[in-house]
């Protein structure tokens, strides 16, 4: 018969043992792969990001493996990882695009399905046409759409997310309409682009800096208040008179998130791995070939910016989609 003092000591014990198990699983995290979505096609800036990701942590032990899964402007993949067990070992990289679709209320995700992880990059966008476009400077684009309202072709990775605002936008400065064509990404944007598919697109600099190089397509403006390093020969809309932020500053970004429900210390474990990874000087080096910025976002704060970016394009997209439609 088990007595009062022995069965304090044996719950007491095996209390211990729990404890002493939860740590050895917290501090082995992660044990297996982790599965990195990206709600894109190969080849884009998001997927070649989440790639160097991948192989900087894979130097440190830990193996990610990128899964593409496009579609419907990111919903897809991000419903994929909405849905994955909360257990840390599936994760997606969430964008702008995905979260002007939320902002929108077009798609049944939610931001609240998701805990932040750190923030990847901050991308300015660039308008480029064919190399050899006869529209080949800003003011001879503006002037074609101008002359040609409804019938230049401007493709975007997806819709109704960021791009697309912004190639409205151009339209707008010219006072006129775009033929907006949406693609599931940026790769497959550049290569219709380069093959004079399409008359324009809308793309980061880094879905676009090969060909760019290659002389198959040439960047004639930025949606920016400054130039970028990347390309310091191309002018912005705004040095060009022309405002393409009339209702307030936008921010095309890409984030990492795992499903809501994730333990805090495995939601922690990740964010000191990918945040390590993200302030390396190896990325930033890729992401600096890109035009993309790097800064060191996680956490609260994170969520806090993402919250801030759907209430901007909530705003926006319902001066510029609503008013599209009319």
């Amino acid at each position: 018969m088990i007595t009062r003092h022995l069965f304090i000591r044996f719950a007491a014990a095996a209390a211990a043992l729990g404890l002493g198990t939860a740590a050895l699983a917290q501090d082995s995290f992660p044990n297996k792969e982790i599965r990195l979505v990206v709600p894109w096609n190969p080849g884009g800036s998001n997927d070649i990001a989440a790639r160097a990701l991948a192989d900087i942590l894979m130097k440190k032990g830990v193996r990610v493996i990128v899964e593409n899964v496009p579609g419907a402007t990111g919903s897809i993949g991000m419903q994929k990882v909405a849905n994955a067990p909360a257990d840390g070992y599936t994760i997606g990289m969430g964008t702008s695009s995905t979260l002007a679709l939320i902002a929108q209320r077009l798609t049944p995700l939610r931001s609240e399905q998701f805990a932040p992880i750190a923030r990847v990059t901050s991308d300015p966008l660039t308008l480029l046409v064919p190399a050899n476009s006869p529209t080949g400077t800003l003011e001879a684009f503006l002037a074609n759409l101008k002359k040609n309202s409804g019938k230049v072709s401007v493709g975007t990775p997806g819709s109704n997310n960021l791009n697309h605002i912004f190639a409205v936008m151009a339209g707008r400065v010219a006072d006129a309409e775009v033929n907006v064509i949406p693609y599931t990404g940026g790769s497959k944007v550049i290569a219709d682009l380069a093959g004079k598919q399409i008359d324009a697109a809308v793309l980061k600099p880094g879905e676009s800096k090969a060909q760019i190089d290659g002389g198959l397509v040439k960047p004639i403006g930025v949606f920016a208040n400054e130039r970028l390093k990347v390309l310091p020969d191309v002018p912005t809309f705004k040095e060009k008179g022309h405002d393409v932020f009339p209702y307030g500053p936008l921010v095309q970004m890409a984030y990492l998130v795992a499903p809501a429900k994730v333990p805090a210390d495995v939601l922690n474990r990740l964010t000191k791995l990918f945040q390590e990874a993200i302030q390396s000087a190896e990325f930033k080096a890729v992401a600096a070939q890109g035009g993309a910025l790097v800064d060191d976002l996680t956490g609260a704060a994170l969520a806090a910016e993402v919250t801030a970016v759907e209430k901007s394009l909530a705003v926006v997209a319902k001066q510029i989609f609503v008013a599209e439609k009319k």
